[in-house]
């Protein structure tokens, strides 16, 4: 989601700076205008407001407090925006850090998937000090559509997490309904449609039923990603001594994916769990 994200900031005009772990990945956004940095480090000092978007809070933990990480060219004022997805905990760790050299920190997970981050619609959740959110919401404007500034640090990722186990909960509510309609004889492209046309429909369904009946398993979020903020939302939960019962059972479900070696598969791949359940193939 990076990629376009750059993009659409290099549209409106802001001078970017970036760095990827996989070099080659520049390439692109280097050939549109944007300044390749040898490591975050140097991305920091060549820039007032640096993004983070990364896979898990190890990755940003890395990316931000390493040995060429962001806070080694930190400087007092430097804003950091992360966008990756990550506990609410880890978010407020990495910003103590950060407060300590002098850099405010802005927790903004964001929902849309790559559609959404390549035209510019994201919905952005966003925790930390409100005056620097108020400062950094011309640029938020740049990546996404609909801004909303929850609260103290970690309360972006807070709200990221309530977004992902309602997801998740569809995404597993959408593979059942379908594997049902199949058992039962249905025709699945005259349920979607019936489906999207009632109280049923969502994004999530008109995307992910097509994808299912297609046997379309390409990722647009990528099964992995799924998993691991669903085990980010039990150890929040645990920590709280909160009970997600029907979360716990879709992470389970969602992890035989990665079992079946297809983790790098988009969120459709759900279905080939419930296919094995139920020995049942859906969809052409």
């Amino acid at each position: 989601m990076g990629l376009p994200m750059c993009k659409n900031l290099l549209k409106v005009g802001y001078p970017v700076t970036v760095w990827n772990r996989t070099a080659a990945k520049t390439s692109e956004i280097a050939s549109l205008g944007a300044i390749v940095a040898s490591s975050p480090k140097e991305v920091a000092q060549k820039s007032d407001v640096v993004i983070t978007m990364v896979g898990d809070w190890s990755d940003v933990e890395d990316v931000v407090l390493g040995h060429s990480g962001i806070i080694k060219g930190a400087r007092h004022g430097l804003i950091v925006v992360d966008m990756s997805s990550i506990s609410p905990l880890a978010a407020r760790r990495i910003a103590q850090h950060l407060e300590k050299v002098g850099v405010e920190m802005l927790d903004a997970p964001v929902s849309g998937g790559e559609i959404g981050a390549k035209e510019g619609t994201l919905s952005i959740m966003v925790g930390g000090p409100k005056d620097v959110f108020e400062d950094c919401v011309p640029v938020f404007k740049a990546l996404g559509k609909t801004i909303t500034y929850m609260g103290k640090t970690g309360s972006g990722q807070a709200a990221k997490l309530c977004n992902q186990i309602i997801c998740a909960l569809h995404i597993q509510a959408v593979c059942e309904g379908f594997i049902l309609g199949e058992k039962l004889g249905l025709d699945l492209e005259q349920l979607l449609r019936v489906l999207t046309g009632g109280l049923a429909n969502s994004r999530i369904l008109s995307d992910l039923g097509p994808r299912i009946i297609k046997r379309d398993m390409r990722p647009g979020a990528k099964m992995r990603y799924q998993i691991k903020d669903l085990r980010n939302v039990l150890s929040t939960a645990a920590e709280l001594n909160l009970p997600l019962p029907c979360t716990s059972l879709v992470c389970e479900l969602f992890q035989t994916v990665s079992v079946m070696g297809l983790e790098e598969s988009g969120t459709s791949a759900a279905i080939l769990v419930m296919e094995k359940l139920a020995g049942q193939k859906t969809g052409q």
